[in-house]
């Protein structure tokens, strides 16, 4: 007879992306308690869908805007696990976006391919596209706010590695799942699903299923718990910060910005590389990375943000080409003895010019950590405060929940409410004269304070007054 720890031995030697999956769970369990790490206004805006869905109650009208990812995940989580789907998304969260990694140098690897003597010229691609993603600017903030970019980043690597693998039926569901956590990812994942509609007729089915998920996920919830179909774009233009200059100024600074020169010249290297030798692969997947790029500068004129982070999957492409063009480099390095080296010592080179850059990026990390450590402890007494006052029943019963706009998620998910009836303008709350109890935040605690109070219910609701501690 087979015991269970032989059969799981067996498992992963016949399928090593369990390990694979098992590791990088272990990791982010791991990462997750010891940087104490707390999700930022959006993160906690999806776990409050899941929880008012688990009770019937979404309202999708408020901040953040509409992501059928995420939903799709928050909600199964408040339906098995409560409050606790807050440690679930965290995790997952910083899973998948290590996974990122992973995707990156499989990628790496199977384009410098192993057609040649050097083998250590793909493992060189491999190492170098997964550190070089983890290397990205601003990927290690995404992890520790628990947010979805990099999980998107992540799904559009795992599609091109199937793809890659000969595995179509999955490259698409990872596809789809990609749009439905970013409208840039539509185009892509349009084009590709016409091109697999007709190259592989018998995933057609899949293909018009695919196609018909994004749209009815997309509008189709938000018709039904908002006042517009169309309230992913309406919300996503009235809370975003829109920065200086023209729509493709920003957009296409923002993006070049996510790289040091090295890396730069190391992608434009890989461009011409694939150009010289006609890697249709490669050209491929820079058009893809094109494609990604002038949807965002379309929305950016359309109005919307064109924020920074939304350009994250573009980015990774180029790096991985980055990566596959250090392995083709080491792959066909000459064989002569006086330019046998020339090849390895560029590349090095190329690494030592990238060393200064990741000491600035684990410095950030660094910071980053400690400050969502002091952000941690505010929410942990933001918890506490309230069960003080007698829980969020009790603190309603006195007045309408108020605080800062970028803790409103935060203050609804505590007070199991929709985002949408916390108040975040305090003024003008106090100024109509109904009753409120403002959630003040103060340092890295919080003041409460029952407002406008009726004198009859003074007297249940000035026990509501408290201070923290701030630091």
């Amino acid at each position: 007879m087979v015991g269970p720890p032989r059969r799981l031995g067996k498992a992963i030697v016949q399928r090593p992306w369990l390990l694979v999956a098992v590791v990088l769970v272990l990791l982010a369990i791991l990462f997750v308690l010891w940087t104490g790490m707390r999700p930022a206004y959006d993160a906690y805006g999806w776990l409050v869908w899941g929880q008012q869905a688990r009770h019937l109650n979404l309202d999708t009208n408020a901040a953040p805007s509409w992501k059928p990812l995420t939903f799709l995940l928050t909600y199964p989580y408040a339906l098995l696990a409560g409050s606790g789907a807050l440690w679930l998304w965290m995790v997952t969260a910083v899973a998948a976006a290590l996974a990122g990694a992973v995707f990156a140098a499989r990628i790496a690897y199977q384009l410098t391919g192993t057609r040649h003597q050097r083998r250590f010229a793909p493992i060189a691609a491999a190492v170098f596209a997964g550190f070089g993603l983890l290397g990205i600017d601003g990927y290690w903030h995404l992890i520790l706010i628990a947010t979805a970019d990099a999980m998107v980043v992540s799904l559009c690597l795992a599609a091109i590695d199937r793809q890659l693998s000969g595995f179509p039926r999955q490259a698409w569901v990872l596809l789809v799942l990609a749009a439905l956590g970013r409208p840039e990812a539509w185009p892509v994942a349009g084009l590709y699903g016409l091109w697999v509609w007709r190259s592989t007729p018998s995933m057609r089915a899949s293909v018009a299923v695919g196609l018909a998920i994004i749209p009815a996920l997309w509008f189709g919830i938000p018709a039904l718990t908002s006042h517009s179909w169309l309230i992913a774009g309406d919300v996503a233009r009235q809370t975003g910060s829109i920065p200086l200059g023209s729509a493709f100024s920003r957009v296409t600074r923002g993006f070049l910005s996510l790289y040091e020169l090295p890396m730069k010249l190391a992608a434009l290297f890989a461009l011409v590389l694939a150009l010289a030798r006609r890697e249709r692969t490669w050209l491929v997947l820079a058009a893809a990375a094109l494609v990604w790029l002038v949807v965002e500068i379309a929305f950016a004129l359309h109005g919307w943000s064109g924020n920074q982070r939304y350009l994250f999957a573009p980015a990774a492409v180029m790096v991985v080409l980055a990566g596959a063009a250090v392995g083709r480099v080491l792959a066909v390095a000459p064989r002569r003895l006086s330019l046998r080296w020339a090849a390895p010592l560029a590349v090095i080179a190329l690494v030592i010019a990238l060393v200064p850059h990741a000491r600035i990026r684990a410095r950030l990390a660094h910071n980053g950590i400690h400050l969502g450590r002091t952000w941690a402890r505010q929410i942990n007494r933001l918890h506490v405060v309230i069960a003080k006052d007698g829980g969020p029943k009790r603190i309603l019963a006195c007045g309408q929940a108020v605080t800062e706009l970028s803790y409103q998620s935060i203050l609804a998910w505590e007070l199991g409410e929709n985002v949408a009836d916390i108040g975040w303008d305090s003024r003008t709350w106090i100024n109509r004269g109904k009753p409120i109890v403002l959630f003040e935040p103060q340092g890295a605690g919080w003041q409460v304070r029952p407002i406008n109070i009726p004198p009859a219910r003074r007297a249940g609701c000035n026990h509501l007054r408290t201070d923290t501690a701030f630091s």
